[in-house]
């Protein structure tokens, strides 16, 4: 962990798909949170990390990150009170504000007011960037990131059941999960699926990064932007750690400026959100059967 207090090893591990196993003593004293698993590991826990240490100062109460091993884990934790504070997608946020009533959000990046997904291409399909869906990606193999996600997974599946009048299993050959934005870039440039949908975040930070290979594998299609990540924190906290708590740690999260943690996510910055900004999610979530 990257914070000045460690962790027991037992609370950091235990991490089993569907709950975290976070004692109910360390609940009581300390803020705990988590995220989705939308890259490696290793970037998440840099990230987080920072985070942590950076809250930790501005609240006056010790704060833990604990990483999960699918959005679904993320969720479960939420509504178990295994942790207060989570940054979800747009569709696990959702999700998780139904399950504990007065839950909020609080900050989404600058960016995620207008998110955007890539549908990406192996060079030997040889499909070029369109304005439209392209129709020559039916029949080909065809992998979303996690099953949870808002931009690897719910977007892309509405766009593609909007063009195609059917679901995805209909319109490819082969339909895949990755599991992580990154691997989903990393199967399609390799050519272990034809054609991908990814978070344009991570494309442009792998890009950045030197991962990508414009040789290999390309856009295709860029989404009509919606609204995606954000800080969602349970609407107990202010019981547990005093009056306002829930406020002071929007605020705290608004007045993130740090260059290196801000590109760690990457964001710009932090604006404020509210339960009312994902409607849309909610309502496509409904529509294709994601959202009860």
């Amino acid at each position: 962990m990257f914070m000045k207090k460690i962790m027991p090893a037992a609370v950091a591990a235990a991490v089993f798909g569907g709950a975290l196993s976070v004692p109910q003593s360390l609940q009581a004293q300390t803020l705990v949170f988590t995220a989705i698993p939308d890259q490696d590991e290793s970037r998440l826990r840099t990230r987080f990390g920072q985070v942590a240490t950076y809250l930790q100062k501005k609240l006056g109460v010790d704060v833990k990150y604990v990483p999960v091993k699918s959005y679904a884990a993320a969720v479960t934790a939420f509504r178990n009170d295994q942790v207060q504070l989570a940054w979800f997608g747009g569709l696990s946020g959702v999700r998780a504000r139904s399950l504990v009533k007065g839950s909020r959000a609080l900050a989404q990046g600058t960016e995620d007011a207008a998110f955007v997904t890539y549908f990406i291409a192996h060079a030997s399909t040889k499909l070029d960037e369109q304005k439209n869906l392209p129709k020559a990606i039916a029949g080909k193999t065809f992998t979303f990131g996690s099953k949870g996600s808002t931009s690897g997974r719910l977007m892309p599946e509405f766009h593609i059941r909007q063009v195609f009048g059917k679901a995805p299993d209909k319109v490819f050959s082969r339909v895949g999960f990755s599991g992580d934005h990154s691997r989903t870039i990393a199967l399609v440039q390799s050519g272990v699926y034809e054609v991908g949908a990814v978070n344009f975040q991570v494309w442009e930070s792998e890009m950045k990064a030197g991962k990508i290979d414009k040789s290999k594998i390309k856009i295709v299609w860029r989404t009509p932007t919606y609204p995606d990540y954000q800080w969602t924190i349970r609407g107990d906290v202010d019981k547990r750690f005093g009056k306002g708590f829930a406020d002071k740690v929007q605020s705290s999260l608004l007045s993130m400026n740090d260059p290196a943690q801000l590109k760690a996510f990457p964001r710009s910055g932090f604006i404020p959100a509210k339960n009312s900004d994902y409607a849309p999610i909610e309502k496509v979530g409904k529509s294709i059967g994601l959202i009860d």
